[in-house]
C-alpha cells in the first residue's frame, strides 16, 4: 500500500498498519521523519527495526551509498530489504515529500491512498494545488485501488481521476461513497459511526484526537474492507493505534497540566490543530503554547491560525540549523493577534519559564514541527507512552 498526500498521510498509514496488524496479517509500517530515534521509521507490527538491523543494511547498503544516494533514499531501501527479509505479509509505505520522483515510487501498490492536497513544498512540487496533485497522483498504479478524501469540487481532485483513468485504477471517494458521523472528541478518543456504500453504519472509536482525523479513519476503513479485513478487526485495530507507533499528532504525554505534542507545520494542517483545541476548550483553563517552526516553512500562514487561540506563546529555537529564529517567530506572533508572547532559545527553557505559570487546569500544546516534538518527547520528565515494547 503507497500513501501519498500533504496532510493525513502519516495517520492514515499508521490507522491502516494497525487494522491489518490486528487481522493478523505481519505488516510493515515505512514512515518519516521520526522524533527521538531513527528506527521509529521503519516497524513491523508496530515493533521498531532493531539498531544492530540497521547497522546490518548499513553495510550492506554502503556500496551503492557511496555512488550518491540521499539519506531518504538509503532508508527507503532499508525498510524494502527488512521487510522482504522478514517475509511481511503487506507493507504500507508513505511517501516522503512528493510522489512521482519520490523514492518509494518503485512499489506496483494494490492499494494507493491520498488522504488531501495542500500547498506545501511548493518549490519542489509547484505553485498550485494541481501541480502538486499531479506530482503526488504519480504514485498511482495500473490495476490499483485508490482511495481519497480530495474534495471532488476542488481543483486537485482532476489530477488525481486523470492519473486513475490513464491506468485503469479503480477510484474511491469518502464524500461519494461514505458517510461518517462524529459522535464524540476527547483528548486521545475520537467516537465515529461510519457507513459505506450506503450500508448499516458501525461505532468505532479511534485513539485520535480531533474531528478532522475521520476523513482520514474512513479511508482506512474503505481500505481495510476493500481487503476483506472484519469490521471486527478494523476496530481492535482503531482502538489500539498507539501500538502501531502513531505519535505526535495531538498526543497527550502529561497531565494535570495536559502536555499535547502536535507536528503540524504548515497552514492547512495548523488550521486543523487549531479547530481540535477549540473542540476541546472546555476541558481547560488556559491555553499555553509552545511553537518552533522551521526557516522553510511558511511561519505567517502557520501562526495566523494558532495565535488568536491561544492565551500565551512561547516561541522557540528548533533544535537544528535551518530553523527559524524565535524572536522573529515572536514578532509574526504578534502580528497575528497574540496578546501575550515571548521567545526562547530552547522547549526546554520555554517549559522551564511555563512551570512557574501554569496551573493543572491548563494545557501546554508543542506544536509547529516534528523537531520540535521530537525534542519534548525525548525529555526524561515525558517518558514515550508511545514506544514500542521491542524491536527486531
Amino acid at each position: 500500500m503507497h500513501v501519498a498526500g500533504t496532510n493525513g498521510k502519516g495517520t492514515v498509514a499508521s490507522c491502516v498498519a494497525s487494522i491489518f496488524s490486528t487481522s493478523g496479517r505481519k505488516t510493515g509500517l515505512f514512515t518519516s521523519p521520526h522524533l527521538v530515534d531513527f528506527t521509529e521509521r521503519i516497524r513491523i507490527d508496530g515493533q521498531q527495526i532493531g539498531q544492530a538491523r540497521v547497522a546490518e543494511y548499513c553495510t550492506k547498503l554502503q556500496p551503492a551509498v557511496e555512488t550518491g544516494a540521499t539519506f531518504f533514499e538509503t532508508t527507503t531501501a532499508m525498510a524494502f530489504a527488512f521487510f522482504a527479509d522478514e517475509g511481511v505479509d503487506a507493507a504500507v509505505i508513505e511517501t516522503g515529500m512528493g510522489g512521482r520522483l519520490d523514492a518509494t515510487n518503485v512499489v506496483q501498490p494494490e492499494i494507493v491512498i491520498i488522504p488531501s492536497i495542500g500547498m506545501d513544498h511548493t518549490e519542489w512540487l509547484g505553485g498550485s494545488l494541481r501541480e502538486i496533485a499531479a506530482e503526488k497522483a504519480a504514485i498511482i498504479k495500473r490495476c490499483s485501488r485508490v482511495f481519497t478524501a480530495v474534495p471532488e469540487a476542488g481543483e486537485a481532485f482532476a489530477p488525481i481521476r486523470e492519473a486513475a483513468e490513464a491506468v485503469g485504477a479503480e477510484l474511491h471517494q469518502v464524500e461519494r461513497e461514505a458517510e461518517c458521523l462524529v459522535e464524540e472528541v476527547c483528548p486521545g478518543a475520537l467516537a465515529l459511526r461510519i457507513s459505506l456504500d450506503g450500508g448499516e453504519s458501525r461505532q468505532f472509536r479511534a485513539a485520535l484526537t480531533g474531528s478532522f482525523h475521520a476523513p482520514n479513519v474512513c479511508l482506512a476503513v474503505m481500505a481495510a474492507r476493500s481487503e476483506g479485513i472484519s469490521w471486527e478487526h478494523i476496530d481492535d485495530g482503531l482502538a489500539r493505534l498507539g501500538a502501531s507507533g502513531y505519535r505526535a499528532r495531538l498526543e497527550r504525554i502529561a497531565d494535570k497540566p495536559v502536555v499535547m505534542l502536535d507536528v503540524s507545520h504548515n497552514p492547512e494542517g495548523m488550521q486543523k490543530t487549531a479547530q481540535s483545541i477549540l473542540e476541546l476548550r472546555n476541558c481547560f483553563r488556559f491555553l499555553y503554547v509552545i511553537i518552533g517552526v522551521a526557516a522553510d516553512k511558511d511561519a505567517a500562514g502557520i501562526v495566523h491560525h494558532i495565535a488568536p487561540i491561544a492565551d500565551e506563546i512561547v516561541a522557540v529555537d528548533l533544535p537544528v540549523e535551518r530553523s527559524l529564529q524565535a524572536e522573529v517567530l515572536e514578532r509574526l506572533c504578534v502580528e497575528a493577534g497574540a496578546q501575550y508572547v515571548s521567545s526562547r532559545h530552547s522547549a526546554a527553557e520555554a517549559l522551564e519559564f511555563l512551570d512557574q505559570r501554569v496551573e493543572p487546569e491548563d494545557m501546554i500544546l508543542v506544536t509547529g514541527s516534528f523537531y520540535l516534538s521530537g525534542e519534548v518527547a525525548a525529555m526524561e520528565r515525558f517518558r514515550s507512552p508511545g514506544a514500542s515494547a521491542g524491536a527486531i
